[in-house]
């Protein structure tokens, strides 16, 4: 089995929920009766092998299938698994005509099933977990690729404050303050001794640059996060929006493009690399020409500061792949996979130093 049938496998279709993410079914379906328009039961839940940092089930009905996320039970980090903040953006966005799944309705009662969650419309097509799309073909990769680029420019196009989403987050000094809220939770989370992680640390703040385009921002945009037309080049839903705010749509659009730029992790469950790999055979674009194309649809010249970029967003999700493995130690993740992330934290770590270095670090 290849990496990316592993990691095809892992993190594809359905499982039975586990134990410790059981709640009362017959509760919820009440719950939902009374909240979800047009719901009527019985109700089979099943959970998504995917999704590790906020639980994801799917809810099947005779007349509807429908997907739930929730706040993981347990001790977690502050301002981690906002599942209210997730809610509000889809349901901005929906309502634009963006690619997100139809919300249904949010819940802050823990008493329903022992953590807030809320509930969107199931949206079938395809998930790609690999970056150079197994079984695909090159004029279809191509053509994934232009429209992942498209959207997430669509994204960035919008005005916060016309959609309703003024007071989201702030984004001027952005960049700034993601480097000290991930360098708290990644100390926080801290199962072993990085020194890569902490030269980062003291790094980052002084080179942050200003944010050049405030926008919505995702933060955690890439292939595997939306789903795909069953048979077109085009994106349905964009998924997990849970690191979404209002920040730098450089920061954001970098962040995706650092498929192109990461270092191989060999246990296959951290965030997948185009490192290696031969682009023009698969029909895949060279990172130069994605990052032109997504400067030409946002108005820019070039995609400014990328290699700054780069080291913060390598150290990002560092801390990011840290925190779950925190939660491991505390005994509250959510994916059997998450352990294997340990080996990725390093790599990541050296490699964002590689680009600091080439800033002036």
């Amino acid at each position: 089995m290849t990496m990316a049938d592993d990691r095809q496998s892992a993190f594809s279709g359905l499982k039975e929920v586990a134990s410790s993410l059981a709640f009362d079914h017959e509760r919820l379906e009440r719950y939902l009766q009374s909240h979800a328009p047009g719901f009527s039961g019985p109700l089979a839940v099943k959970q998504f092998k995917g999704g590790q940092s906020n639980p994801t089930y799917f809810l099947e009905t005779p007349s509807r299938n429908y997907v739930l996320r929730r706040k993981p039970p347990g001790k977690l980090l502050a301002s981690a698994h906002a599942v209210d903040r997730e809610y509000r953006v889809i349901s901005a966005l929906h309502a634009q005509g963006f690619p997100v799944a139809e919300p249904i309705c949010l819940c802050e009662d823990d008493g329903v099933i022992g953590t807030a969650f809320y509930v969107m419309a199931h949206v079938a097509g395809r998930i790609f977990w690999e970056p150079a799309m197994p079984g695909s073909d090159p004029h279809e990769r191509a053509a994934i690729y232009d429209a992942m680029n498209g959207t997430i420019a669509a994204l960035h196009a919008f005005d916060p404050a016309a959609i309703g989403l003024a007071d989201y987050g702030r984004p001027d000094g952005y960049v700034a303050r993601q480097i000290a809220r991930w360098s708290k939770q990644y100390v926080a989370s801290r199962t072993d001794d990085v020194p890569e992680m902490e030269r980062l640390m003291r790094w980052l703040p002084d080179h942050a640059p200003e944010t050049v385009r405030p926008a919505v921002v995702h933060g955690d945009y890439r292939l595997d996060n939306m789903i795909l037309h069953a048979d077109e080049p085009r994106v349905l839903a964009v998924l997990d929006w849970e690191l979404s705010t209002l920040g730098d749509a450089i920061a954001d659009f970098t962040y995706h493009a650092m498929t192109w730029v990461m270092p191989p992790i060999q246990s296959g469950m951290a965030m997948p690399t185009l490192e290696g790999v031969d682009l023009d055979a698969l029909g895949l674009p060279q990172l130069d020409a994605y990052c032109d194309l997504y400067a030409r649809r946002v108005g820019l010249s070039e995609v400014p500061h990328r290699d700054f970029y780069f080291a913060y967003n390598m150290f990002r999700l560092a801390a990011i792949l840290q925190g779950i493995l925190g939660r491991v130690r505390d005994g509250t993740a959510t994916n059997a996979n998450a352990a294997q992330m340990a080996n990725s934290v390093r790599p990541l770590a050296a490699r964002a130093l590689r680009f600091a270095e080439r800033v002036g670090g």
